[in-house]
């Protein structure tokens, strides 16, 4: 059996995080990163995986004593409605990473080329079976009329509310339910927030529990992506789109740059006129056919997280094989077998988090 056991390193008192002075906390840092090397060695591990998802690790991917650095990036992490150049820190993490993941195209597109040999794409996916399953309609949405326009997710400022208010307007006839918590931090969304409580024909359930997400998409009558097309939004993978998919629901989204390459699949649409015809098409019989469903569901399929997963440790299997052939017993390193597919079993894994 493959053991799949998550160690996790908690330093000891005599070794704290601390923000000053400087020099203490970068001692301390490397005092604790060297003890969580020195632990996984100790539990037998051949090679050490370095997995940062942000730059902000730089410093520790110097000092941290690993084998391999991978550098996933899940974001455009200036988080800003412009789209600056990718910042010198990031342009080091990702020359001095082994393996570079990139999330979606515009990604790929603005940073592949900073170190091409040793990057790839690897998509956001979906938990499949969650979504394509999702059983009876959730209490939620019982007696909400039809048709139901709904979106699932955090309520946030990246939505285009501008264009969902002249929606709700203008079609008074269709119910839209918005299944999650206001972004916390966005006060600037108070008073569309308090525009959409007094409208009948909008329905917000408050906060979901991520595990019950999947119960409600396959019970609405078109999903929809409504995003501002800005230098943030250009970089996005929305999780949603899959689990939406997933559900054999019809789409409409905003066409985005990931989105874009969905188009045989999903509606996209720009202004209120095109987001009407959209979702009346998509509230159509033809959308609502077994095979379209079915299409939709095969896309999904090829993004279930496990393939996702199998494709990542392949990259890592494939790096880690690459560096102790070039290295070879005669350097000092051992010679690890070949471990086995990723498809029949993980590798052995002893893995460890720094707090």
């Amino acid at each position: 059996m493959t053991d799949r056991t998550l160690y996790v390193y908690r330093p000891p008192a005599s070794l704290p995080a601390i923000r000053r002075p400087a020099l203490l906390r970068k001692a301390l840092e490397r005092a604790r990163l060297n003890q969580a090397s020195r632990y996984l060695r100790s539990l037998g591990c051949e090679s050490i995986v370095l997995y940062c998802w942000h730059h902000q690790f730089l410093e520790s991917a110097q000092v941290f004593r690993h084998d391999l650095l991978v550098y996933h990036v899940v974001d455009e992490y200036s988080y800003t409605p412009e789209d600056p150049p990718t910042p010198p820190r990031e342009v080091e993490m990702i020359q001095r990473a082994g393996q570079v993941i990139l999330h979606s195209p515009g990604l790929l597109e603005k940073k592949g080329g900073i170190a091409p040999e040793h990057t790839a794409s690897v998509p956001n996916g979906v938990d499949f079976q969650a979504f394509a399953n999702p059983g009876p309609e959730p209490p939620e949405l019982a007696g909400i009329p039809r048709p139901r326009i709904g979106y699932c997710g955090v309520l946030k400022r990246q939505m285009n509310w501008v264009l969902l208010r002249d929606l709700i307007e203008s079609r008074p006839d269709w119910h839209w339910v918005f299944v999650g918590h206001w972004q916390d931090d966005h006060a600037e969304l108070a008073l569309i927030r308090r525009w959409m409580e007094t409208q009948e024909n909008v329905h917000l359930t408050g906060r979901v529990p991520a595990p019950r997400l999947g119960e409600f998409p396959a019970h609405f009558d078109v999903a929809i992506m409504p995003y501002l097309e800005n230098g943030y939004t250009h970089y996005i993978y929305p999780l949603k789109l899959h689990e939406y998919l997933a559900a054999g629901v019809p789409v409409v989204g905003t066409p985005v740059r990931t989105l874009q390459d969905f188009r045989g699949v999903i509606g996209l649409a720009r202004t209120p006129r095109e987001w009407g015809e959209s979702i009346e098409q998509a509230l159509s019989p033809d959308a609502r056919r077994r095979e379209a469903v079915e299409l939709r569901r095969s896309v999904a399929r090829k993004h279930d997280w496990d393939r996702l997963a199998d494709r990542v440790s392949r990259l890592i299997e494939s790096n880690l094989r690459g560096a102790q052939s070039s290295s070879g017993p005669e350097a000092g390193q051992p010679r690890r077998s070949r471990p086995p597919s990723a498809e029949r079993t993980r590798p052995r894994a002893r893995t460890s988090s720094v707090r």
